[in-house]
């Protein structure tokens, strides 16, 4: 017997920023999509943040190499369900190696929102969070309602070993964001924002 999935009830126009909450705490690496429209609305494309897009799946991989070469930072990873479905294989890699400063967000509703609304792979019961876990992550939290944001979003600043948040959302779309797309130029103000100069 096939059972319905419980009804989300949070807006990702609130819950984003909600657990977020200060984005200098972190240099932030997004997926594409309604990920990179979450975030460069909160941080209107600061120079600590990296929007990806038409690189479906490299979000997760980006972040796991920027948080090798960075020990000393806290590399922040905001991904949709649909970009880290294609990118199982790095959580894998993540929890392996216990990465002890990166942390990744996954934004699930349960859709392929940008190419028309289809349905993802996690309305269809992957469980994501439980991918995470048995890839060895060792915080993991699913974020379903209000009262579950200030827990998830105090891991994401304290842990000392890879983290994972499944955002679980509805189909709100995110804000809309005018983004640059001068990927260049743009690696070119996160890579002063990496290095220091």
């Amino acid at each position: 017997m096939v059972t319905e999935p419980p009804v989300r009830t949070l807006s990702r126009q609130t819950a984003v920023p909600a657990l977020i909450g200060d984005p200098t705490n972190f240099l932030i690496v997004t997926g594409l999509a309604g990920p990179a429209k979450d975030i460069g609305h909160l941080t209107q494309e600061a120079d600590n943040v990296f929007l990806f897009g038409g690189a479906m799946g490299a979000a997760v991989p980006t972040a796991l190499g920027l948080a090798l070469a960075q020990p000393e930072r806290r590399v922040l990873c905001v991904t949709g369900d649909g970009d880290l479905l294609m990118s199982m294989g790095t959580l894998a890699t993540i929890g392996a190696l216990k990465v002890p400063n990166i942390s990744v967000v996954c934004v699930d509703n349960a859709l392929y929102q940008e190419t028309g609304g289809q349905t993802s792979h996690t309305a269809l019961g992957v469980d994501l969070a439980g991918v995470a876990t048995a890839a060895g992550f060792g915080a993991v939290r699913t974020v379903q309602d209000e009262s579950q944001i200030a827990d998830a979003s105090a891991l994401l600043r304290q842990s000392n070993g890879p983290t994972f948040v499944l955002l679980e959302v509805d189909g709100t779309p995110p804000p809309k964001y005018l983004r640059s797309w001068d990927a260049a130029a743009r690696k070119t103000v996160f890579r002063a924002a990496v290095v220091g100069r």
